[in-house]
This record gives structure tokens, C-alpha cells and sequence, in this order.
């Protein structure tokens, strides 16, 4: 990261849940730039593990493409089942409109962008559904202007998939898999969409990304899909070694990070980008 084009402040206080502070890791570019598009950055880790950490690369990344980026922390399924999730991450979304005036975020120019579950997550925060939650700002609306998702599933299916079910309770029904499906969503007024799969992933079939750019389509929705040939999940943080170790996105061992960031700059930067002067819309 360059340090001069972007600060980073950790450990923000974005809402409360759970009886407990939700964090975030805010990423400002440093531009003289008022009304800037900002991008809620989520991470995966089959909704039980991972942290916000792991997507500093993103935040760092897009930060220096223009964008404020915002890595919210949200309740794991040791902590809380569904939809605590997707309420934290709501609320991650309203915060940056409740601080827009401070961190010069244009409040009708957010999207959401997520990897694995974190991607499942991004696309469940698009849709219209009765998961809002009470963590704060409670005030502003959660709606996303776009919306990126990186090898996330589109379809829970709590009989055949442990993760799943372990995110929707011990006794989950086909209905509450649909509930928490974003294709089984009404998605007529879907905001401009970035898919990204590897074709050989076997933690999340590539026919979720597949079957929802598809249904997209057929509505006349804006949707973009981008399948990496032989690759499989979170391909974009592995090193060409033998043991094709994890790191993260920005680090130069990285061999496809550098190619998916720059599919998702280029996608947010056509769907969130600058607004014509004098054409603001009211926040």
C-alpha cells in the first residue's frame, strides 16, 4: 500500500449486536474529494471463522483506486445463527451513510463486495428481504448501488452442506435454505452485479455463479460473470508454489490478486462512479 493515498484506521466502532461493539477497518483515500464512492468490504470463511483482517489487501487496493472502504466484522455461527450476519452487515451499510458528511462518502454511491461467504453475504445485502436488524443507524437504508461476489453460493442447502446448516440451525428447512438463498429472491430491481468463480471449485460449485448470472439475465439486470479456467476457490490469494499457500490479495506472491483486482475496480468504478457536478442526489 502506498501511505500516502490511503489511511487506515482500525477497530472503528460500526454498530452494536449481540450485546457487544461490531468493528470495522476503515480504508480513506487521501483525496481532496467530498462525495466519494464507498464499498463495504466482506470476508469469507464459511460463515464460522475468518476476520476482517483478511481483506486488508481489498480495502488497501480499492482505497487507492479512489474508493472509502469499510471491513466490517460481523457475528460468526459460534456467536449467533442467521440472520445475525446479514443484519451486521446491514448495519455496517447504514453506518457509512450515518457518517457520510465525515468521511466524504456519497451515500447513494455504495456497493458491496465479499469473497466465499463473505460473497453470499454481499448478495443477500442486494436483495429485498425482511433481515435488517437493530445494530444502529437504523435511520438510513441498506440498499447497495452494486454488488460484487467472489466464489460465494447462491443457493444454501442445508441437507447436503454442513456449513450451511450449521449457519441456519440443527433443524433447517428446505424453506430456511431458500430464505437465505439470494437466486430464490425477487430479483426484478437487482443493482449491476460482478460474479467471479473459479471452474474447478469444489467448496462452492461454480454453477451458483453460473445459474444466478443466468437468472440475472433474463430479467434484464446488468450482471457480469468472470470464470477462471482450472482454478478453484479463493484462487485469488494463492502462490504459485507446490503447497499453493494462502496470502493476502495485494501480496506480490499472489498470481491471479492482481487480475481480480482489477476486475473489480474497473466494474465498481462504471457502476459507483463520480456523479456529473451539480447532479448530487439528496441522501
Amino acid at each position: 500500500m502506498n501511505p500516502e493515498q490511503v489511511t487506515v484506521t482500525k477497530g472503528v466502532v460500526v454498530g452494536k449486536a449481540g450485546g457487544r461493539p461490531l468493528l470495522g477497518d476503515l480504508y480513506l483515500p487521501r483525496s481532496p474529494t467530498s462525495s466519494r464512492p464507498a464499498i463495504v468490504v466482506l470476508h469469507g470463511g464459511g460463515w464460522r471463522r475468518g476476520r476482517r483482517q483478511s481483506v486488508r489487501g481489498f480495502g488497501e487496493l480499492l482505497g487507492e483506486a479512489g474508493f472509502v472502504c469499510l471491513a466490517p466484522s460481523y457475528r460468526l455461527t459460534a456467536e449467533a445463527s442467521w440472520p445475525a450476519q446479514i443484519e451486521d452487515v446491514k448495519c455496517a451499510i447504514r453506518f457509512l451513510r450515518a457518517r457520510s458528511d465525515d468521511l466524504g462518502v456519497d451515500p447513494e454511491r455504495i456497493g458491496v463486495l465479499g469473497d466465499s461467504a463473505g460473497g453470499h453475504l454481499a448478495l443477500m445485502a442486494a436483495v429485498v428481504s425482511p433481515f435488517e436488524g437493530g445494530g444502529g443507524h437504523t435511520e438510513h437504508g441498506s440498499a447497495v448501488a452494486a454488488v460484487g461476489s467472489m466464489y460465494g453460493p447462491t443457493r444454501l442447502r442445508p441437507d447436503t452442506r454442513p456449513n450451511h446448516a450449521a449457519l441456519l440451525g440443527e433443524h433447517a428447512t428446505e424453506a430456511d435454505g431458500a430464505s437465505a438463498s439470494p437466486i430464490a429472491y425477487d430479483l426484478a430491481a437487482f443493482p449491476p452485479c460482478l460474479l467471479i468463480h473459479g471452474a474447478d471449485d469444489e467448496a462452492v460449485p461454480v454453477a451458483d455463479s453460473v445459474d444466478f448470472h443466468a437468472a440475472l439475465k433474463r430479467l434484464g439486470r446488468q450482471v457480469e460473470l468472470h470464470v477462471f479456467q482450472g482454478l478453484g476457490h479463493a484462487f485469488d490469494r494463492k502462490t504459485a508454489d507446490a503447497g499453493a499457500r494462502m496470502v493476502d490479495v495485494a501480496d506480490p506472491r499472489s498470481v491471479h490478486g492482481p487480475a481480480v483486482v482489477r476486475i473489480i475496480s474497473s466494474f465498481f468504478a462504471t457502476h459507483l462512479g463520480p456523479q456529473p457536478e451539480g447532479q448530487h442526489p439528496d441522501a
